[in-house]
């Protein structure tokens, strides 16, 4: 740990007394010149934050030393139900140097933070199977190929299950309808044997690993239910012979086993459709890029490209990194990324983002971010990660599934033995039980949530939303006000400079100072005094030092001498009543005024003009069909904010405000009892962004306002405000919706099994329904559109 406050050789020693005085700590060095202590201590006596207040009453501040945090992505074989996540999940979070793990049973990944000094991959990869699993480490581009083969293989085992067992089952009709169809017991057994013990090796393999490791998941319960019939029926035909016929109860095991495998595999297409977007986003990327270097058009793997390299993008191509372009223009399709289903027009000096398709033109671009930092890599590291969380409910479920199946061979126990003590026969009995045993289904409460989670983010991903993580989702689904900013948000966010009035300098010159003040600013306001400048043909000089204040101005050094632009009240404080009066005179028609002064002295004023967004009032409008409450919150002056506030339709307008003026407002609406959601793009947005209940960041936003914000829009369209409040809603519908339908099954088909109700046959087929009932649910969200 780092200590503070050390000045001689008397304060060390004090320090290691100190630490000598705690019990537990083992030894302890401590280093004047580094300023820092390593301390040996056991975990079972005292703690490392314990130590560091004990250093820090001493009288040295002591900081503690956060380990680097490794996140590590594994795919995961092997699991059936939500017993074997928990099953792996809690193995994960026991392993030494795992600070927490999460284990997604829709996408069979786990996800694992870890201390890389107490642990790895491989003893990772080793936890999991030890608990009887397979762990791979996952790739950042997952190859299709092992998911065909794996489905490919469940596809021809099925086939061969159903041609095996529609014997079984004609004569188990025909036994009904007395239509006097038998097949011998032998003939029975040659069926049944390799559908239990091949093609259903699956089950026994699984409940052997769980068994193993001293738990117990759905392959327990099917193996048990299954080869009860099997073996009984085996027994039989030994001791009984052809006499058997008609006492046998081979169609069951047979028929079980073929119709979980029938849902097991629409379970897999299924999922495998829920989580199809983030697979089609990381397919995105090509792997290779054309690199112009010299003259010439290099082949260069992906990997490969560095920051400045020039790529060149042939029609047709897809945009192998974020850049600009620096030669042509070309339509793009960016759809897949965006949301937005028209192609773009983009040209010389405009962004373009990875995987995006090039239209008809040739262009030369000089890349700017590559591999993990480009829009389509994060968009899918957030589409992953959103799609991997767990809701709050979902910790009870877990819970619940743990004990799921020891719970349901207690019930099946306590069922044979009350048939038999009601005087009933043993094929009575082992019937009900069986029954009991193979309808049990924890799949489908594993499912209920990740399978919703993953098709709702996927949804919203395709329509250019992206759900930062569930608990975004239970949160949009609370509020009632939407506070907006205005600049890029309901405005064009791309102002023009419509009028300058200077008091002592010519306009050019006063729009000179200005430009040089600016350079390099990336604010809206700042990159229109810019372009001004240059369409005048003004070449702007490099100032000095420069210093922003967010929601305040800028202030730079020119020939030593301090310029100040942005509010009045941050350049001057000295403005005269005709200088104000002039500037509200020129916000007319809602412009905004900004000042320009050296050394405190005013040099003139530039009015600017934003168009407002033509989708925003169909914005507000769509959100207060909602019933929410609209507010615009901005920096800008009462007269702008007001014109565009009524351009739109919104309820409320407050102006004038710095970016801590905009949280406290938030934390006041909050406090007033409001569900607030907060809409923005800005530095300046991003404390607002935060403290709202929900942060709501415009694409193209502040890297900063991104990364407070629980949605994420990909285009600068406001209408997707109310479609995010909506596939939230949706979403979080669904995931209710499937945990009541899980819940429910078991608790109804449970007794109904156990007072014989339920042919075993039945009782597979609706406990294989169950697990497709929720992840077709789940994929309705699939149709999900913005409409807009």
């Amino acid at each position: 740990m780092d200590i503070g406050g050390m000045t001689c050789a008397s304060c060390s020693g004090r320090v290691e007394k100190a630490l000598a005085g705690i019990a537990g700590v083992g030894s302890s060095s401590v280093n004047l010149v580094l300023e820092n202590a390593s301390v040996q201590f056991d975990p079972n006596l005292t703690t490392a934050q314990e130590i560091a207040k004990t250093v820090t009453d001493a009288g040295y501040p002591a900081t503690l030393h956060q380990p680097d945090i490794n996140t590590l992505k594994f795919d995961i074989g092997g699991m059936t139900c939500s017993s074997c996540s928990g099953r792996v999940e809690t193995a994960l979070n026991d392993a030494k140097g795992v600070v927490r793990a999460n284990v997604n049973l829709a996408l069979e990944t786990a996800t694992v933070e870890i201390n890389p000094t107490k642990t790895d991959a491989a003893a990772i990869a080793k936890v999991v199977e030890d608990a009887g699993y397979t762990a791979t480490l996952k790739a950042d581009v997952p190859s299709q190929d092992q998911d065909e083969a794996a489905l490919k293989r469940e596809k021809w085992e099925l086939i061969a299950a159903i041609i095996l067992s529609l014997p079984l089952l004609g004569q188990m009709f025909s036994m009904v309808s007395e239509l006097g169809y038998h097949l011998t017991p032998y003939q029975e057994l040659a069926l049944a044997f390799p559908v239990q013990f091949i093609i259903g090796r699956r089950f026994y393999i699984g409940a052997y690993k769980a068994l193993r490791n001293g738990a117990a998941n759905m392959d327990v319960l099917v193996a048990m239910g299954t080869s009860a019939a099997f073996f009984y029926s085996l027994w039989r035909v030994m001791t009984m012979g052809m006499g058997a016929m008609g006492q046998l109860y081979f169609e069951v095991a047979a028929i079980v086993i073929t119709l979980i495998l029938v849902g097991k595999f629409m379970e897999s297409r299924a999922k495998r459709s829920a989580s199809a977007a983030l697979r089609e986003l990381l397919g995105l990327r090509p792997s290779i890029a054309t690199v112009l270097k010299d003259g010439e058009e290099i082949e260069t793997p992906i990997d490969a490209v560095r920051i400045n390299d020039i790529v060149l993008l042939r029609p047709g191509g897809r945009v192998p990194v974020d850049g600009q372009i620096v030669l042509g223009e070309s339509e793009l399709d960016e759809s897949l990324i965006t949301g937005e289903s028209m192609p773009v027009l983009r040209k010389t000096e405009d962004l373009v983002i990875a995987g995006a398709i090039n239209g008809g033109g040739v262009l030369q671009i000089k890349t700017l971010k590559v591999g993990a930092d480009t829009t389509l890599a994060r968009v899918a590291a957030m589409v992953e990660e959103a799609q991997v969380g767990k809701a709050p409910i979902q910790k009870l479920v877990d819970r619940i599934s743990a004990v799921f199946v020891p719970i349901i061979v207690v019930i099946a126990i306590i069922t044979y033995s009350a048939w038999l003590l009601s005087g009933s026969t043993v094929e009575t009995a082992l019937v009900a039980t069986i029954s009991v045993l193979v309808i049990a289904c924890p799949c489908a409460l594993g499912l209920a949530t990740p399978t919703a989670l993953v098709a709702g983010t996927g949804a919203g991903a395709r329509e250019g939303i992206l759900i930062r993580d569930i608990i975004t989702l239970e949160r949009a689904r609370g509020v009632d006000t939407v506070v907006f900013d205005k600049t890029g948000t309901l405005t064009m966010g791309k102002p023009k400079v419509v009028d300058i009035k200077s008091f002592d300098l010519p306009e050019d010159e006063l729009l000179d100072l200005a430009a040089q003040v600016q350079s390099g600013t990336e604010h809206p306001l700042g990159i229109a005094v810019l372009t001004a400048a240059r369409e005048r043909g003004i070449d702007i000089k490099k100032p000095g030092q420069t210093h922003a204040t967010a929601g305040e101005g800028i202030q730079a050094e020119i020939n030593d001498v301090d310029f100040r632009m942005g509010r009045a009240r941050f350049v001057s404080d000295d403005t005269t009543e005709e200088q104000r009066d002039l500037a509200i005179k020129m916000r007319e028609g809602g412009r905004t005024v900004i000042w320009l002064a050296k050394a405190g002295k005013v040099l003139g004023l530039i009015a600017l003009a934003d168009t407002i967004r033509p989708e925003s009032a169909e914005a507000i409008a769509m959100l207060h069909k909602r019933g929410v409450k609209t507010v615009l919150m901005t920096g800008d002056n009462p007269e702008t904010a007001a014109v565009v506030a009524k351009q739109a339709g919104i309820d409320d307008v407050i102006a004038d405000m710095r970016p801590e003026d905009k949280a406290a407002e938030i934390a006041k609406l909050s406090k007033a009892g409001r569900h607030v959601a907060m809409v923005g793009d800005g530095v300046n947005d991003a404390p607002a962004l935060a403290l709202a209940d929900l942060g709501i960041a415009m694409g193209g936003g502040a890297d900063v306002a991104v990364e407070t914000a629980g949605f994420i829009l990909m285009r600068p369209d406001p209408r997707l405000v109310a479609a995010a409040l909506d596939v939230a809603g949706v979403t979080a519908s669904k995931i209710r919706q499937n945990l009541f339908w899980a819940f429910a099954y078991n608790v109804v088909c449970i007794p109904v099994a156990a007072m014989g109700l339920l042919n075993p046959a039945i009782a597979g087929g609706v406990m294989a329904f169950s697990s497709v009932f929720v992840v077709s649910n789940s994929l309705l969200l699939k149709r999900w559109k913005a409409g807009v």
